[in-house]
């Protein structure tokens, strides 16, 4: 194949370009942010399902004090009446007195006990309640933090794609140099050593493979003529040759 030497030089501009999208994308996909941001989410899985588990449990609780509540004041009213009933005098025998006495001593304790029940919920209650604002606390950190790190991606995208789009303007302009049979072997090539298709012979050495071209190399390279497109011995790309080649 053969190709203008300046047309052989406009290969390395494309290269350049074309290291220069690979290197915008690589940036894309390996954002730090990205990498936080699948941590944060995952953990905030875990950290949502303790806010609705604590949702549910001061729920519950909220249930059982608002029954302790009614069951004392239940029994307290009754209390009361029996109290009052007690002391009116309106009791007439002795027995129903009696039993009416140990109706309210009954009493007594069955509210004293609905009353430690009741404290009981109460505090529960209260610890529930803490531990359900902690979690919301740290879900809402978390979300918080996602937020400012999907904003700073975002920019960071946002900044990768201005600078591929100039990048792909300019290697608009270069492609319009390069033959379509050039331009073939060189995408093959890309496409088969790791996106590098053409590189510069530099000091005697290829700036694809960084190996030193064999006296024999530099020798093949002299008689080529000008025009004639080179390749790397040692890893085939296209070799380029450039005023800095060491001929």
């Amino acid at each position: 194949m053969n190709a203008e030497p300046a047309v052989q030089l406009r290969l390395l501009d494309l290269q350049a370009l074309d290291a220069r999208l690979d290197q915008i994308e690589h940036r894309r996909r390996t954002l730090p942010q990205l990498a936080r941001i699948a941590e944060l989410e995952a953990r905030y899985a875990g950290v949502r399902d303790r806010v609705v588990a604590g949702e549910t449990e001061v729920s519950d609780l909220e249930r059982a004090m608002a029954k302790a509540e009614t069951d004392v004041e239940q029994v307290r009213q009754r209390a009361a009446k029996d109290q009052e009933l007690l002391l009116s005098g309106r009791v007439g025998s002795a027995k129903e007195l009696e039993n009416l006495q140990r109706e309210v001593e009954s009493l007594s304790r069955r509210q004293s006990d609905l009353e430690d029940a009741e404290l009981e919920v109460m505090e529960k209650l209260e610890d529930a309640r803490s531990a359900l604002a902690t979690v919301t606390a740290e879900r809402d950190g978390i979300t918080a933090e996602i937020d400012r790190l999907k904003a700073e991606r975002d920019a960071a995208w946002a900044e990768g794609d201005r600078d591929k789009e100039w990048v792909g303007s300019e290697r608009t302009k270069v492609l319009l140099d390069i033959p379509a049979d050039l331009l073939a072997l060189y995408d093959k090539l890309r496409a088969d050593h790791n996106g590098v298709g053409a590189a510069a012979l530099h000091q005697r050495r290829c700036e694809g493979c960084r190996m030193e071209l064999t006296p024999t190399d530099i020798g093949r390279i002299r008689e080529a003529a000008p025009d004639e497109v080179l390749r790397c011995e040692e890893c085939r790309r296209i070799l380029v040759r450039t005023p800095e080649s060491g001929l």
